[in-house]
């Protein structure tokens, strides 16, 4: 399982919070690439229900992790 800033966009719009069952329906129905809908599979699933992209992807970079001011835009 990989993930990339361009694969996790896929999943921002995705009904959160939501479980993986969930996830794979919005991936599909939403078309993302078949790399989403793999990543989202090999998901070690406890039934339970993941609130942000953070959950699946620990290393989900937030907007503190980018260096711009955004007052200046």
């Amino acid at each position: 399982m990989y993930w990339t800033l361009e694969l996790a966009s896929y999943l921002e719009d995705a009904p959160w919070p939501a479980t993986k069952e969930e996830l794979i329906d919005f991936a599909m129905r939403s078309g993302s690439p078949l790399e989403v809908i793999e990543n989202l599979q090999e998901i070690d699933d406890e039934g339970e229900a993941y609130e942000t992209i953070e959950d699946i992807w620990p290393d989900y970079p937030s907007k503190d992790d980018f260096f711009f001011n955004e007052d200046e835009y």
